[in-house]
């Protein structure tokens, strides 16, 4: 890390992580019962110190998992990707290829082959390193991790999945392709420096870049698979 950014730039996050911790706690209250709207939804937004995530994508990627699970409670449940574990308790399975903790399974998303199908498939900000920040690349291994996602879904199951847009290209460019076959399909962009974040189409968040101009990401890419799960709206009659 030190080779790739450099003493100053690790002197500088350093200084801004110290200055994240000290100013959480004023921040939170400031911002204290604001939301987001989400799928017509209004989704109050989740602030926590660990990782800066009061003032990155994660405040609307945990608020999504949270509103997202909260209707799927006592359900066979994978998480790919240790995240929300850092955020409170998780007691679901985890699915985790590098990161060694209790209770988290190391195996490849690829080919992981569970004994039975999960009801419930929730993913932050996992799928965009799949293939991608591995050696040798493989771009198109995201596709094939989907794939097995979708397959070790059960019937009439419900997944999520969250991505930082304009950090890997192949799975932007996959995503705009249509060739992650998710039910709903949507966006959310960061509006200003207060963390503040819209629900916007494909097209509004072309060309994001991520880290700027708002450190991490500047937009995500939100996923549903499975009618009436959580964020997602149940069909009408007519469907």
């Amino acid at each position: 890390m030190l080779a790739e950014h450099g003493p100053r730039a690790l002197a500088a996050d350093a200084a801004d992580l110290v200055t994240a911790y000290a100013t959480y706690p004023l921040a939170r209250r400031r911002f204290a019962g604001e939301t987001f709207v989400f799928q017509g939804r209004h989704i109050p937004y989740a602030r926590h110190h660990y990782n800066r995530a009061w003032r990155n994508e994660r405040s609307v990627e945990l608020a999504l998992a949270a509103d997202f699970l909260s209707g799927l409670r006592h359900r066979r449940t994978l998480e790919v990707g240790n995240v929300l574990s850092h955020y409170g308790s998780a007691d679901h399975d985890v699915l985790d290829k590098y990161e060694s903790s209790p209770g988290v399974v190391n195996a490849d998303v690829v080919d992981f082959d569970p004994p039975e199908p999960y009801e419930v498939i929730v993913s932050i900000s996992t799928l965009e390193h799949v293939g991608w920040d591995e050696r040798p690349r493989e771009p198109a291994k995201v596709l094939a991790a989907y794939a097995n996602l979708r397959r070790i879904l059960a019937p009439g199951g419900a997944m999520l999945v969250t991505c930082p847009v304009g950090q890997n290209p192949h799975l932007d460019e996959y995503l705009r392709a249509g060739r992650l076959d998710f039910d709903v399909l949507t966006y959310l962009r960061r509006r200003n420096r207060a963390n503040e974040w819209d629900e916007v189409g494909a097209d509004d968040v072309a060309g994001s870049v991520y880290g700027r101009p708002f450190r991490n990401a500047n937009a995500i890419a939100v996923g549903l698979v499975g009618p009436g799960a959580g964020v997602i709206p149940p069909p009408s009659p007519a469907d």
